[in-house]
């Protein structure tokens, strides 16, 4: 494949991987005017973000194995079509279950364009082209995080969220349709299918299992923090407009340009010491964010952004050094406990902060800053053993 084709292909996997992440947090700015709106209390219309991220948690790993019986293409044209007719569905109901079953089915079918697109590229690139393609696949899930909120809250008017439902949709298709009509055809050969690590291997294997721990515990922080922030900064003393809140959301860049610097970082110091350094710096960025301030608010974004990605970063690398095979199956379990832990987190930390405010909101993700940790002190003490 010529270099000119493998840039095609970057495109193509970053449009498709940002399309579907559009989908994911649209309603995440927003919160405060579906409560309204549908009546519901602050919990259940939570659920409309967790429901989605807890569908792509329990369907990530049979999409896995999927991917390696099914042609590519007719995975991605049937779950595009699904998730942007969901969408739609989710544009004109006026009943709050339907909104959270069609939000959920959403992410039961995301995986078709995230999980079986990475398992398409593992299969049919060599290593060394592998690894930039990957990069764009990163970027994209983090452009894509961060266009789900600026759609949903401040490209479309608050009050106009369904528009942000039609417009996340017709994305989807045309990504789909663009990569259906361009993605190279696989021979249908697959690792999998050589692989000798199974999933009993890795779930019962202290050292993947902290670094599965480690996904969980710093995404449910980092999806604490950005669900109920619009609740938070609509409160007395910020009173943010919904527009304005959803600007906070453009810190989320940081880890676009963060990522392939972390891993860099982990390969120099050790990914125990960067994730102990992620931490630190998370841990700080919490604490900050606690105070009265325009300027500790938007200081502590950039810090837990910058805390967060050093350790998803670390994690990922650490992950996949301690693998001689089955990275296929690896890194899909990784990817299941990263999302249970972010449905974990947003539910739990609706409640603490219901009962309790930020502020208990903010000692719950702290007290989950100890799974990291551990990790990082577990990563270390291997190293240097």
């Amino acid at each position: 494949m010529a270099d000119n084709s493998y840039f095609r292909l970057q495109l193509i996997v970053f449009a498709l991987v940002s399309a579907a992440f559009t989908n994911i947090y649209l309603t995440q700015p927003v919160l405060p005017v579906l409560q309204q709106e549908f009546g519901a209390d602050l919990v259940l219309v939570s659920f409309s973000v967790s429901a989605v991220i807890f569908g792509i948690a329990i369907s990530n790993l049979p999409f896995g194995f999927l991917a390696d019986r099914l042609p590519i293409q007719r995975i991605i044209l049937s779950g595009g079509i699904l998730v942007a007719g969901c969408g739609l569905v989710c544009s004109v109901t006026h009943v709050l279950w339907i909104f959270i079953g069609f939000r959920f089915l959403q992410g039961i079918f995301i995986p078709s364009l995230t999980t079986c697109l990475a398992a398409y590229l593992a299969k049919t690139l060599p290593v060394e082209r592998l690894n930039v393609v990957m990069g764009s696949y990163v970027s994209a899930t983090i452009l894509g995080g961060m266009c789900s909120r600026l759609l949903g809250g401040w490209i479309h008017p608050p009050l106009h969220w369904r528009y942000a439902f039609v417009s996340a949709a017709l994305l989807t298709l045309l990504a789909t349709l663009v990569a259906v009509r361009s993605l190279p055809r696989s021979s249908g050969v697959t690792r999998e299918q050589q692989q000798v690590t199974g999933l009993l291997a890795l779930v019962t294997n202290w050292g993947f299992l902290r670094i599965y721990f480690c996904a969980a515990g710093s995404f449910a922080i980092f999806s604490s923090i950005f669900n109920y922030l619009p609740y938070r900064l609509g409160e007395q003393p910020f009173r943010f407009s919904t527009e304005l809140t959803t600007l906070l959301y453009l810190v989320y860049v940081v880890g676009i340009f963060l990522g392939p610097t972390a891993g860099r970082i982990s390969n120099r110091f050790g990914s125990g010491n960067t994730l102990l350094a992620g931490g630190t710096v998370l841990g700080g960025a919490l604490v900050l964010i606690l105070l009265p301030s325009v300027t500790a608010v938007i200081l502590g974004l950039l810090g837990i952004c910058t805390g967060y990605f050093t350790i998803h970063a670390a994690a990922v690398g650490a992950l996949n050094r301690k693998l001689t095979s089955g990275q296929g199956r690896a890194n899909a379990l990784y990817v299941l406990f990263y999302y249970i832990g972010g449905w974990l987190g947003i539910t739990g930390s609706g409640l603490a902060y219901k009962h309790g405010g930020w502020r208990a909101l903010i000692t719950i993700c702290l007290l989950l800053l100890i799974i990291p940790f551990s990790a990082g002190i577990g990563e270390r003490r291997d190293r240097y053993r």
